[in-house]
């Protein structure tokens, strides 16, 4: 007769990672070591997203009260942890970052669907831009919730923000304040947009 031993549990060790510096489509890398980066995270209508070695997978909206970054970079060390996906030196991963494009972006962002509705809200939010003085970088527009690589045009800032953020609320324009953080200051932020006034 023989004797079967209990199996025991395998343990996986989940290795220490840090979240870095978003790249201009805001995805956010996840590297673990010196710079191995396991995927990158980022944020689509509320959803997160993962880009690894296996492809792209949606995480869905984080519990209440956890930040999406961290939900998508947990998940990713776990995954690589369990051997499900590889990592890529975070110079490959910069190297193929894509880089603002010279002249005009299309309308929509690829994510987004062709349809009457965007097209209409697109339309108003490069109207928008072109009274305020912001300029899309990369991408058409992606939403009114979703990060949108801009220039401010007053000043050399570039970065993300969401076009909800920057439009005004019921029929008031937007605030001056919008242009804050290195721009050339809410008093002359109003004397040259004409909005402002």
């Amino acid at each position: 007769m023989t004797t079967q031993l209990p199996e025991r549990p395998v343990t996986i060790t989940v290795p220490t990672y840090r979240v870095g510096a978003p790249d201009i489509q805001c995805r956010y890398p996840v590297i673990i070591g010196k710079d191995q980066v396991i995927g990158r995270a980022y944020r689509w209508h509320r959803d997160w997203l993962v880009l690894t070695t296996e492809g792209e997978r949606n995480l869905r909206r984080p519990p209440k009260g956890t930040p999406g970054t961290d939900m998508a970079a947990a998940h990713l060390a776990e995954q690589y942890a369990a051997g499900r996906i590889g990592s890529v030196p975070l110079d490959q991963v910069l190297a193929e970052a894509p880089t603002p494009l010279c002249g005009p972006v299309p309308l929509l962002h690829p994510r987004m669907p062709v349809n009457d509705r965007n097209i209409a809200g697109a339309q108003i939010a490069f109207a928008g831009l072109r009274a305020h003085h912001w300029r899309a970088v990369l991408t058409g527009f992606p939403g009114s919730d979703n990060h949108w690589l801009l220039s401010r045009e007053l000043c050399d800032w570039q970065g993300p923000k969401f076009w909800s953020h920057l439009r005004g609320r019921n029929g008031e324009p937007p605030s001056a304040r919008r242009h804050k953080g290195g721009c050339i200051g809410e008093d002359k932020v109003r004397q040259l947009i004409p909005a402002y006034h």
